[in-house]
This record gives structure tokens, sequence and C-alpha cells, in this order.
């Protein structure tokens, strides 16, 4: 299952993000030698080290201050070894790129997790092409209140619309994970990325990547499928603070507050894009915060702009690859979709098995030219 160096040699983060210290578990190894091969074998490292790192906490007590308490059934199911019930949200199963690689993640993790634990999964994720809190949450309240939740996962929209579910559910005795988004939120850990740091790394990127190659860029820009969200917003500010700060006469033609909205739909991106660069044919380089920059860049090669205005952009495709291999895509910045979404089955398993918490390895990973074939291995081994 794709390629076994994907993603090697990263220098793991060690952080816990921890809401949470303590209970008496055993310290039994159990099947995490197994679990921690199967994730490998599908260059799931991330989620490998998130067990290696897992560490018992030294309380129960939450961000808010209440005490956590599992649920009596919950540890009934785990004594009698019956598969405990691992729900997990994320956005919407539409998104292009974004759901069909949150899937396959939950797929593979789970085959991993069930070397801990026994465990099945309930994809409370909602229908369409767009987040929508309303139905996350709706889904994820359906399955507690009809007693099919043993652990949950979620993958937010912001870093505050699903704070009080996750202390609902985290109420009842049931472990909350979160993923893809900051929180500080009740949860018992957080498996994701800190945006303005992304950004900055963006930023470090194309700089470097400018000097190689003696570019002289001064004209930039801010995009992204719905600028407004709280992780974009980070990309966005960290990107211009650090290009302004590092390019001598560096400008900007919008900024985080009126950035470009592409939506998440490819059709519209692309025309967005057309628009944008017809009404502002001095701009030099596009920042996308999400899925969209392949768009961008048939934009520009479709405006005869190859070689005058360049791109950088988030996440993994084939599109984004070519554009990438191209000249037109300076990287594709890999924040591990398939590992986030399937933090939640690693981080159940390691708590209701052993009572560690899992923390935060998640990495963002630049793929340029010379890196492209491997990313596109590890996309084809996504099954």
């Amino acid at each position: 299952m794709g390629n076994r160096s994907f993603r090697k040699g990263l220098v793991l983060g060690t952080t816990l993000v921890l809401a949470v210290v303590s209970a008496t578990y055993s310290n039994a190894a159990g099947g995490t030698t197994s679990a921690i091969t199967t994730l490998n074998a599908s260059s799931f490292q991330e989620l490998s080290a998130a067990i290696q790192q897992a560490k018992a906490p030294g309380s129960m007590k939450l961000a808010d201050g209440s005490i956590f308490k599992l649920a009596p059934k919950i540890a009934a199911k785990i004594k009698a070894g019956k598969p405990i019930i691992w729900v997990n949200s994320y956005g919407a199963k539409g998104i292009p790129n974004f759901s069909q690689q949150y899937a396959q993640g939950q797929a593979i993790a789970l085959k991993g997790a069930k070397n801990i634990l026994p465990m099945t999964l309930k994809d409370v994720s909602p229908e369409g092409i767009s987040q929508d809190v309303k139905k996350q949450i709706a889904g994820i309240e359906a399955a507690l209140n009809t007693g099919q939740m043993d652990c949950l996962s979620i993958q937010p929209l912001d870093n505050v619309s699903f704070t009080a579910i996750t202390k609902k559910v985290m109420a009842k005795g049931i472990p909350v994970f979160t993923v893809g988004v900051t929180s500080g939120g009740n949860e018992f850990s957080n498996f994701t990325l800190i945006s303005p740091k992304e950004g900055k790394q963006a930023a470090d990127i194309v700089i470097a990547w400018m000097k190689k190659n003696n570019k002289d860029l001064k004209v930039f820009a801010v995009s992204g499928g719905d600028p407004s969200a709280s992780w974009a917003q980070g990309r966005m500010q960290g990107f211009i603070a650090q290009i302004k700060a590092k390019v001598p006469g560096a400008t900007f033609v919008n900024d985080a507050t009126n950035a470009l909205t592409t939506s998440y739909d490819p059709a519209k991106t692309l025309d967005a894009y057309k628009a944008f660069l017809t009404g502002h044919p001095e701009v030099q380089f596009i920042e996308n915060v999400d899925i969209g920059s392949a768009h961008a860049a048939r934009a520009i090669t479709e405006a005869n702009l190859v070689g005058k205005t360049y791109v950088i952009g988030w996440n993994l495709s084939g599109a984004q690859l070519d554009a990438v291999d191209s000249g037109v895509q300076v990287a594709a910045l890999d924040q591990a979709w398939p590992q986030q979404s399937g933090f939640g089955a690693v981080a159940c398993a390691m708590f209701l098995k052993y009572g560690k918490v899992a923390p935060n390895t998640n990495q963002l990973v630049p793929f340029t030219k010379e890196n492209s074939k491997v990313a596109r291995a590890f996309l084809a081994g996504l099954k």
C-alpha cells in the first residue's frame, strides 16, 4: 500500500496536546507492534509515531475543569472483548480530493487499530460538497442518542463550533479526539498543524525557490475555498507576514480580510482564478490555502502567464502534482489528510486499551519536482 519511504525522515513533533491527565490501565504491549507494522506499510508513519509516543496522563481533569470517567458500558464492552464503535465525523463526503482521502485514511487506520482493540467504524459525516456544521453535529448527535458511539473523532470546520458537542460527549464518558483544526476544547488530544506556522513554512519554501531559480517576484495574492475559516486565515496571515519580512518590496493585492474566495467546486474555482487574473494581470504569485491550486495553475496557463505567474497550494492530487511537474506550481504541501482521518482509530484504541493519550505528530511535508513521484506512488496506493 503506497510507498514505504513516503514522508520518512521527518523530525516528528512530541507536543502532547492534552486536555486530560490520567487513569490506571494495563501497560501490556498487546497488538501495538502489529498496528505499527500495518500503518508503516501504508506510509502512515505519523500515526505509528503517535502510537509509540502515547503516554498515560496523570489525572482525568479536562480543560474545563470537569473530571472524565469512562462510561461503564464501554468498560464492560472492552472487558468482554466486544468491538467498540469508533464514530468518525469530517466536513462532508463529497468534497473533491479531501473526502476521498479521508475515507481511504480511516479505512487504513482502522486495520491498524484493530490489532490493538476490536473496533468497528461508524462514519457519520454529512453528504455534500461543502462543510456544514449543523449537519455534521446532527450526525454526531444521532449516533450519541442511539447508543452507537464508544469513541469519537471530529474534523471540525473551525476551532469553536464543536466545543459544545465535544463537551457533551465527554460528559457522557465517551472519549473524543479532534483532527485537522486546532482546538482548545475538552478533547483528549488534537492531531493537526498550526496554521500560521504552515503559512510561514509555505513562504520559506517560495523564498528558497525564488533564490534558487533567480526569480525576483514582488506582487503576491492569497486565495482559498473558504478564506474565512480559522485555518485558512492562519495560513494566509503566516504567509503574508513572512513574505513581507523576507522579500524586499513585496506587496499583496489582497490579504486575509479580503482574499479571493474560490469555493471548493472545480469549475467555479477555475472561473474565479480566470477572472482574478484578468483583473489583476500584475500578480506574480498566488497562495491557495486548500485544494484549488491546480485550477490556479490551469488559469495561469490559459492566460499565457506561464513563466510570469506561479502558485503554491495545500494537499495532494494528481492535478496538483501535474502543475508541480510543469513548473507553474512551486510545491504541493501535504498535511496528511488520510492520517488526520485515521488518527481517531489509533487514539481510541490506545486510550481504551492502555489508558494512553496519542500525541500530535502531524507534519506538513512539501512535494516539489524533485520528489513528486513519491507523492504519486502514495496516492496510487490509497485503497
